[in-house]
């Protein structure tokens, strides 16, 4: 994301003016987005037109609108942001009060105002405009027949590829069927990899599955690289890491980041640093209880009493509708950091943020236990809803 201009009053009111530049800047900007806010950006209107003959046609023109947000639809797949609202500047196509979407695709410069900018979304851009925050790992999550290749982002986990192969089973004194369509399974897996995986930017290829498909996968994939003198595979080699997980659906990419050894490898990113915080916060509840906390009333009383260590929030409770509910979770935030606490933000798009979905979306590690809290009734898993 390139940030153009930045222009804020003392009350944090004012507008930003972006730039998206990949396709993980749209989940930034659909994040940034609330509804209320004032968006300014190109987008085409199809205008009718009368011509001195007294027929009407219709073209498609290119225009500048600003629009007053009303509904914000983001596919997550596809990285498409398509934006509704009512006009509310003079313009020569479209009538004051006019219903327009935009949508807001990269390389395409877009203003946004708001009445107040919080630290949360303050933060957001601030991240979205570093280049270090970037995608830098990739997985391959396989069982016998089925792969799906991802690309770990900070901000999400994106499905590239879904290979499906129909994989019979072993005969006695025959296995060449099985062995032929498992050839041609990890065949498309390693044209899936090279097509979507871009090894100038990823660190690390994550290689997971249950049993020894991926001992199997890997054998083959360079095996065939030498033969057929893959540079690309060959000189990437080293990138390659592979860890157990129990199947190969989308899920079971959390256990893969769980590992120990990925963990360490990985430290640098964001997504393992999520991960490892869900982990602790398990750990703590199972072995500690009186000292994890999830729900936002007792998380709340927790920082009352400024034992959180860590809070784990997710991004979806920042996009919540209702502007009070919204600021008492920005508050809680600012208030556990001003405490020297440790504040995790988690995408919802992550597995790990999907975990900590089914968690309310908010958690906290605690300092030193709170007994008083401890002792409470737990309503924690009806608070949020």
């Amino acid at each position: 994301m390139k940030l153009v201009r930045k222009d804020l009053e003392k009350d944090n009111a004012g507008q930003v003016t972006l730039i998206p530049e990949e396709p993980e800047d749209m989940w930034h900007t659909y994040n940034l987005l609330q509804v209320g806010d004032s968006l300014r950006a190109s987008t085409i209107r199809k205008v009718q037109t009368e011509s001195s003959t007294g027929s009407v046609g219709s073209n498609r023109i290119r225009t500048t609108l600003t629009l007053c947000v009303e509904t914000i639809d983001f596919d997550s797949q596809a990285c498409q942001l398509r934006v509704k609202g009512t006009n509310i500047k003079e313009n020569e196509y479209v009538k004051m009060g006019a219903y327009h979407t935009i949508e807001l695709e990269p390389n395409r410069q877009f203003t946004l105002a708001k009445k107040q900018w919080d630290s949360v979304v303050l933060e957001r851009i601030e991240q979205a405009c570093d280049p270090a925050w970037s995608a830098d790992v990739a997985a391959v999550v396989m069982q016998e027949g089925l792969a799906h290749v991802c690309l770990v982002t900070p901000s999400m986990t994106l499905t590239r590829a879904k290979v499906e192969v129909n994989i019979p089973r072993k005969r006695k004194g025959n296995c060449s069927q099985h062995d032929r369509a498992l050839e041609r399974f990890y065949e498309q897996v390693v044209q899936a990899i090279q097509r979507h995986i871009n090894f100038e930017v990823v660190k690390c290829v994550l290689v997971a599955s249950p049993g020894f498909v991926r001992e199997q996968f890997c054998d083959y994939m360079f095996q065939q690289a030498v033969k057929t003198d893959n540079k690309l595979l060959l000189e990437n080699r080293s990138k390659f890491l592979q860890v157990h997980s129990s199947s190969g659906h989308k899920y079971a990419l959390k256990e893969a980041l769980c590992d120990p050894a990925v963990t360490s490898r990985l430290s640098d990113t964001k997504a393992a640093g999520e991960v490892k915080a869900l982990d602790d916060f398990y750990k703590m509840l199972q072995h500690e209880p009186d000292r994890a906390f999830y729900g936002l009333k007792h998380v709340e009383k927790a920082n009352e009493a400024m034992a959180i260590d860590t809070l784990l929030i997710s991004d979806e409770l920042f996009r919540h509708q209702d502007v009070a509910t919204r600021a008492r979770y920005v508050k809680l935030v600012d208030s556990v950091r001003e405490n020297m606490g440790t504040v995790r933000i988690f995408s919802s798009l992550h597995v790990s943020g999907e975990q900590l979905g089914q968690l309310t979306g908010v958690a906290a590690i605690l300092r030193f236990p709170v007994a008083e809290l401890s002792d409470q009734e737990d309503e924690s898993s009806s608070e949020e809803d």
